[in-house]
């Protein structure tokens, strides 16, 4: 297991290292945009009370990866203990933190969840964008009033990082500087397509990010958690080892004891 992990983990480290660059900078871009946006301009940044919540856990659908699916079933309920009197909803992306969240707390159901429950069988850009945009018309019609993203970030092979991530709406970049509110954009094509176009595509692009961050850790969580599987296997066949021989001498022991003793007595 730690050597397929290692395999797959080559393929999903080289996934996250080309996509984060560009989701990175996409999503400056879609702070620095929103900023310079009237909040009637753009549904995606509308800030509302915080009454109903949609948390998207992003976990892996098999075990046997040390603490990564706890940790995330561990970073909801914080986050509901940090915000009692909200009311949550969870999407689970991954049958583990499924499993352990639907005993506790309220899991989305119909077109969403079924898409859900499939996205690791189609883990490519157009699949996951379906999530996306779900997650955005119903963070628009009002059903939600925040979506939060929970997922472990790819540090490296041994290290993974929890993140709790706002989704929607989209936080506006902070002025850099004295008396500067916002960046001054010249729109082309214009306003309207901006809207239309970048900023649901960058939330597309924000989410993917998010899954091939916890793909690539899943794969090394995994295999660092077989790796030490395997030396504390090794250390426990060692010591049965040592107690066998111990057992086995001792044994022996008894015997010449025994033969000496029954010699002695017969002459």
């Amino acid at each position: 297991m730690k050597m397929v992990s290692a395999a797959k983990l080559r393929r999903a480290q080289d996934a996250i290292v080309q996509m984060r660059p560009y989701s990175e900078k996409l999503q400056d871009i879609l702070a620095n945009l929103s900023s310079s946006l009237d909040a009637s301009e753009n549904s995606y940044a509308e800030v509302r009370d915080q009454k109903k919540v949609l948390i998207i856990a992003i976990s892996s659908n098999r075990g046997l990866a040390g603490a990564f699916n706890a940790n995330i079933v561990k970073a909801v309920d914080h986050w509901k203990k940090s915000h009692l009197g909200v009311d949550i909803e969870v999407l689970a992306l991954g049958k583990k933190a499924g499993d352990a969240l639907k005993k506790r707390y309220v899991m989305v159901n119909g077109t969403f969840s079924s898409l859900a429950a499939d996205v690791y069988e189609n883990l490519n850009f157009g699949f996951v964008s379906n999530i996306a945009t779900e997650a955005m018309q119903r963070f628009t019609s009002g059903q939600y009033d925040q979506v939060f993203l929970v997922y472990n970030s790819f540090k490296n092979a041994a290290s993974q990082i929890i993140k709790t991530e706002q989704f929607l709406p989209i936080i506006p970049a902070e002025p850099s500087g004295e008396g500067m509110s916002s960046v001054d954009y010249i729109f082309e094509p214009s306003k309207e397509e901006i809207i239309k176009d970048l900023i649901p595509k960058s939330l597309r692009v924000q989410l993917y990010k998010a899954l091939l961050d916890s793909h690539a850790s899943e794969h090394g969580a995994r295999m660092t958690a077989m790796h030490k599987a395997t030396d504390n296997a090794g250390e426990l066949l060692k010591n049965l080892k040592l107690t066998y021989n111990k057992a086995r001498q001792a044994a022996i022991t008894g015997e010449i004891l025994e033969i000496v003793a029954g010699a002695e007595a017969l002459s």
